[in-house]
């Protein structure tokens, strides 16, 4: 099997949403993306593989998945999280998001609230508002005591959480963008206060795939019994086979009656059979793209340490949230910016990159970057040469 990460690959003049539509998005034409979350690696070769196969038949008709899917996926979230699930669970959806909207519509009525927990994955709040709901926040707190990084505040959750009109909680686990990877205690504080007052826990679990050394991933279906009898786990194969324009989300509640209210909402917004390639892509990524996958964490787990040391070494005044999991990076710039305004010419209009502006995740973090560092990493090299150049810049003009 390929595993070759450090091929810098074109991908410009294929509709791609991070290189081809940056004068649209920007107004630029010279910027180097490192900002949504998809990576510049090929697919495995078992998924290319199968894809070929399917495409050779030549016909591609309205596909369900079937038991040979089914298979793949238990054995998948068996022996890589000893997590049994029952294929009458699962859902499949064209999308993680698609899913959050229809969970939001589901579970709750118009007017009615929904807690998140920014700076956290923009389309949270927006699926909420758009739908005519209303969003609340339990900001999660900043914590410098092991390096920076960011906890829940359990007193602010439950608080909120007691609120008659909050019907539905958006757990992100691993959280995008601060890369926790949240503990089984936390969780199952989470899930408690939840069911104490009848708010449905939905756990966007997409990343589960990428975590860091030292830290375990444990899925909310894993608390077990009663503890997810008002659960949603959102899962895909998207972002750890890098797949997601193939459209394929598996959506897993254990409950028949949130089940049942979630797929009339998903048959409701007319979606029925999923995405042909996308189910073929899937199955053959669970079934053969474990020993990519395996190869992959570990080139991720090097770029980050380049990133921590090119920071200590190079940009002392940008601070790295320390992550436990995905491979998208939150940067502090609080320490050389002191407006939104200084740090969008910076990062933009000197360094010539384009990042995830932190405030697109919540007010917390409206000085702060996101940056996606599945890359080869002499894209990442160059990337942080532009923003010290920047900087030195910048400090040698002030």
């Amino acid at each position: 099997m390929s595993c070759d990460f450090d091929t810098v690959l074109n991908r410009q003049g294929t509709s791609c949403l991070k290189y081809d539509f940056e004068k649209q998005r920007t107004g630029s034409t010279d910027l180097l993306p490192m900002w949504v979350a998809d990576m510049d690696f090929r697919a495995p070769d078992c998924v290319l593989d199968a894809l070929k196969r399917r495409t050779e038949h030549g016909i591609f008709g309205y596909t369900d998945p079937d038991d040979s899917y089914f298979d793949a996926m238990e054995n998948w979230f068996l022996t890589r999280y000893g997590l049994s699930i029952q294929r009458e669970w699962n859902t499949v959806t064209p999308g993680v998001v698609y899913a959050i909207a229809c969970a939001v519509r589901a579970f709750t009525k118009p007017g009615e609230k929904v807690l998140i927990q920014e700076p956290v994955y923009y389309p949270f709040r927006e699926t909420i508002e758009l739908n005519g709901r209303v969003c609340v926040s339990s900001s999660l707190i900043r914590s410098d005591s092991e390096g920076l990084h960011y906890e829940m505040r359990f007193d602010d959750l439950a608080q909120k959480l007691a609120d008659p009109d909050v019907h539905l909680m958006l757990l992100c686990s691993p959280h995008n963008p601060v890369g926790r990877v949240w503990s089984t205690d936390e969780l199952r504080k989470v899930s408690s206060l939840c069911r104490e007052n009848g708010v449905v826990l939905l756990s966007d679990e997409i990343h589960c795939d990428f975590i860091l050394p030292g830290h375990h991933f444990t899925s909310v279906l894993a608390l077990g019994g009663e503890e997810t009898s008002n659960a949603v786990v959102c899962t895909s194969a998207s972002k750890s086979f890098n797949l997601s324009g193939l459209q394929v989300a598996n959506i897993l509640v254990p409950d028949s009656k949130l089940r049942k209210a979630f797929r009339h909402e998903n048959a409701a917004s007319g979606y029925s059979q999923g995405n042909a390639a996308g189910l073929t892509a899937t199955e053959a990524a669970w079934r053969g793209g474990a020993p990519w996958l395996d190869s992959l964490l570990q080139y991720l787990n090097g770029n980050l340490e380049f990133v921590r040391s090119y920071l200590r070494e190079n940009l002392p005044g940008i601070r790295l949230v320390e992550p436990e999991g995905t491979y998208l990076l939150l940067l502090d710039f609080s320490g050389i910016c002191k407006t939104y305004e200084e740090l969008h010419d910076l990062v933009q209009n000197k360094a010539k990159l384009w990042f995830d502006e932190g405030r697109i995740f919540g007010p917390e973090t409206a000085l702060f970057e996101r940056i996606n560092i599945a890359c080869p990493r002499c894209v990442l090299k160059k990337a942080l040469g532009q923003l010290k150049d920047a900087v030195q810049d910048t400090c040698t003009q002030g």
